[in-house]
């Protein structure tokens, strides 16, 4: 039986580590997947702006859920690397990627994160 793209959705909708991030699906189709997350007291580092491992987890989310509705089956990340240019600690942040190559085994992202006021 062949894997639906909107199996795979609820398949994130349903993780919890995914819910406890208050991470939301603005879209989840196949090539085409965004996320949103409001930020919250709880996702806030000592300094009061949003952790970066937060960010880490948004764009890890992102490639999981794009190269699963392209490729139907599961995956993992092997090398997440995350450049921060400037600290967020209200609002809502948005992530997206785009696949720059898909091999046999391995995938090549562009990840991208951006505020509320920037989508």
């Amino acid at each position: 039986m062949a894997i639906l793209v909107q199996d795979i959705r609820e398949s994130f909708e349903s993780c919890p580590f995914f819910n406890h991030m208050g991470i939301e699906i603005i879209y989840f189709e196949e090539h085409s997947v965004k996320i949103k997350l409001t930020i919250k007291e709880h996702v806030l580092n000592a300094n009061g702006t949003l952790h970066g491992g937060v960010h880490a987890t948004m764009l890890d989310f992102i490639q999981g859920m794009l190269l699963r509705s392209i490729t139907k089956t599961r995956c993992a990340t092997l090398n997440l690397n995350t450049q921060y240019l400037a600290a967020i600690s209200e609002g809502d942040i948005f992530a997206e990627a785009n696949v720059l190559q898909l091999g046999y085994k391995l995938a090549f992202w562009k990840n991208s994160g951006q505020r509320n006021r920037d989508v």
